[in-house]
């Protein structure tokens, strides 16, 4: 061997990189360390005056040990429901090791209530299953929820729930676990099936002065104690409304207690007109905190309102207001700073409660005009569509062409420094980009909505989102309708056939498939059309109907073929691959797989090149080819692993596992089988179950 060697390496790389010259005892490729456990719990709040009321909670607590414990938490709006089971929570979490989650259902507002679909997605990725392995079904998601939660400690807290329906699938199986709900709503059924109550009232007296006493100090709370007694009956002894007046008086500590009673007095009669259900006292402490902005983040409070999701950082809320990003981010920070939004985690803000967010609403209904809202709704979704479109670029860059015109771009670009980057902001706006579509579509702006929800495939191929995928796909459809596009029609239909096998309804697959493909005829586009044959024969393996499979990919190839679309000839010629496969003709499915990995090597598409490795070695484990299968498959699972691919990763160590078996070296395969479960992760999916019953069909460890 040549002593004259190089160890260099170049190219981009997304994983662990080993370099060696000599290696002895083999190479073993592990999955990323599993996610620390969750701990979404909001941050600690000032609770004052909640002493019985705590030591209540932790009687519930100390008496129910052996079932699943739930407690139902009820009173007003702005009593405090969601500052006291907050304070308790952090005060007990730390006998919760397995975890903390936390979901605002949103029973209370504009919008609909947050579906328990959509939370069980989120509770279950939190608690490490990957998004893949999500089922899309709401029975087979909440079944998945109770298994992986059935052996932890856990601490849930559900915020602002409507319904008992909404709480149910939430609640964990474990008897160790500890669920707290808040609502306004007695939520009768619940506390039927043994969940806990507590209604909690309004603040003492008392209690409400030493509220305002912990904002502003006592001295100057007794300094002034008749009009604080006074201020405290204004504010109905409400937290959220004796918190925001606080807030206002910390700010000007020159003003005596008793301007801000008499000015609060003027503000309840002033504004009857424009009150937020029967509570004067909220609406009144608000337009105060109002009525102390500047002019710039008045405005852009007032515009917030306008927004569709729930979130919005700096750059959304730049376009809204159509100001430079510094200086929205400068306001928003402003707005924090008055205890009117709250600054979240992930560098996003929003409403400090859904009170304050109607407050906004109903300020720009008033003083905003008709077109001015207009034009800030228009230059929101114009950002909404031009970043998503520049996400979906980094993420699937042989994607070109596609039509992002239907609004004008923002005049900040938001850049991203890589593909992860552009990943995260799909699933940190998944829910406000959701909302802007269906905003889009009320608005009759359908190339917009239809046009927003194609831009979301790269994150629904890449992380399933099944639930809310369909809800999108489904307006983006009825929008391309609704504009007279065939051309948006087809690809919306197309996107739902998708979003149909992913959920196991292939019936339903063939006909969305089925109806792009006419369209797709209809207008001369034979490409798409070719791709909606594809489509029909992934349907037809779904059904196990191979032999129909291999004559939708063979004329789908050739199609592709004749028009030199080089990437979607090489995925007909994978999809033709692996139905073969399965017919059990090996060498058959080897040629075509090669002629696979030829079409694609020039393509920029690691992620499906590697499935046509995988590919490769299970056909050549087939034709007994086992030192060309190894390295197919080894290369395969190299790629999955640096692309984070988990379902990918478990593939090839199954794979691996088989060709050891074929091999007759048990003892690996079930190493391999073990590394492929680890994967995997415990979960009861169809793949989890299929490798377990291989471990079992070895036998006992020797």
């Amino acid at each position: 061997m040549s002593e004259n060697m190089n160890n260099e390496m170049s190219g981009t790389v997304y994983g662990a990189v080993v370099q060696a010259r000599d290696v002895s005892g083999g190479v073993h490729f592990h999955g990323p360390a599993p996610l620390p456990a969750p701990n979404q719990l909001l941050p600690r709040p000032r609770l004052v005056g909640r002493k019985a009321e705590l030591a209540a909670l932790d009687a519930m607590r100390d008496e129910v040990t052996d079932i699943p414990l739930t407690i139902l938490i009820t009173g007003s709006v702005g009593v405090g429901k969601t500052v006291l089971s907050l304070g308790w929570a952090h005060k007990i979490r730390r006998h919760y090791p397995d975890g903390q989650l936390f979901a605002d259902l949103r029973g209370h507002s504009d919008d609909d209530p947050v579906s328990p679909q959509k939370v069980l997605g989120d509770f279950l990725h939190a608690l490490g299953v990957p998004v893949e392995l999500i089922p899309g079904e709401p029975a087979r998601r909440a079944a998945l929820y109770r298994t992986v939660t059935h052996d932890r400690r856990l601490l849930v807290l559900l915020d602002d729930a409507v319904t008992a329906a909404q709480v149910r699938p939430l609640l964990p199986a474990s008897p160790t676990s500890v669920t707290l709900v808040t609502s306004r709503y007695r939520l009768a059924s619940l506390l039927a099936q043994g969940a806990r109550g507590m209604y909690l009232d309004r603040l003492d007296v008392r209690a409400s002065l030493a509220l305002l006493s912990d904002t502003l100090g006592r001295e100057r709370v007794d300094r002034d104690r008749a009009a604080a007694d006074e201020l405290v009956e204004l504010c109905m002894r409400l937290p959220l409304a004796l918190t925001v007046a606080a807030a206002r008086l910390a700010s000007r500590p020159n003003w005596p207690l008793g301007e801000m009673v008499t000015v609060l007095a003027e503000e309840q009669r002033r504004l009857a007109a424009l009150a937020i259900g029967d509570d004067m006292a909220v609406r009144s402490a608000l337009d105060l905190s109002y009525r102390a902005l500047g002019e710039e983040e008045a405005r852009l409070y007032r515009l917030l309102g306008l927004v569709p999701g729930t979130t919005f950082g700096g750059e959304a809320a730049a376009a809204l207001a159509d100001v430079p990003a510094v200086e929205a981010r400068r306001s928003l920070g402003a707005l924090t700073d008055a205890n009117l939004l709250t600054d979240t985690t992930d560098g996003t803000y929003r409403f400090h409660h859904e009170l304050v967010r109607l407050h906004a609403s109903q300020l720009t209904e008033h003083e905003d005009s008709e077109s001015g809202r207009k034009e800030a709704e228009t230059r929101l979704l114009g950002w909404y569509l031009g970043t998503a479109a520049r996400a979906e670029r980094r993420l699937r860059p042989y994607r070109t062409g596609l039509p992002r015109d239907a609004e004008t771009p923002p005049r900040e670009v938001t850049d991203f420094g890589g593909p992860a980057d552009a990943l995260a902001f799909f699933e940190r706006e998944l829910g406000n980009l959701g909302a802007a579509i269906t905003l889009a579509h009320e608005r009759e702006r359908h190339a917009t909505a239809w046009q927003l929800a194609d831009a979301l495939w790269s994150l629904f191929l890449m992380r399933g989102h099944h639930v809310e995928r369909a809800t999108i796909e489904k307006t983006g459809l009825a929008a391309a309708r609704a504009c007279e596009n065939a051309y948006a029609e087809a690809k919306m239909l197309d996107r739902l056939g998708h979003s149909m096998r992913a959920v196991g309804r292939p019936d339903e697959a063939a006909e969305y498939f089925g109806a792009a493909r006419d369209i797709w005829r209809r207008l001369g586009e034979r490409d798409r059309e070719a791709s909606s044959l594809r489509r029909l024969g992934s349907v037809a393996v779904d059904r196990g109907h191979l032999d129909e499979a291999v004559v939708y990919f063979l004329t789908a190839a050739e199609a592709f073929r004749e028009r030199r679309a080089t990437r979607s000839e090489g995925l007909a010629m994978l999809d033709l691959g692996l139905a073969v496969l399965g017919q059990g003709r090996s060498a058959m499915a080897v040629i075509y797989l090669e002629r696979a990995g030829d079409l694609l090597a020039n393509v920029d598409d690691s992620y499906n090149r590697a499935r046509v490795k995988l590919a490769l070695g299970r056909a050549h484990t087939q034709e007994d080819a086992h030192e060309t299968a190894d390295l197919a498959l080894r290369n395969g699972l190299e790629v999955m692993t640096s692309l984070g691919s988990t379902v990918g990763r478990a593939e090839a160590l199954e794979a691996l596992g088989e060709l050891a078996e074929r091999r007759g070296r048990a003892e690996e395969a079930r190493e391999r089988y073990d590394e492929a479960l680890e994967a995997l992760g415990d979960f009861e999916t169809a793949a989890h179950l299929r490798i377990k019953s291989r471990t079992e069909a070895l036998g006992p460890p020797s």
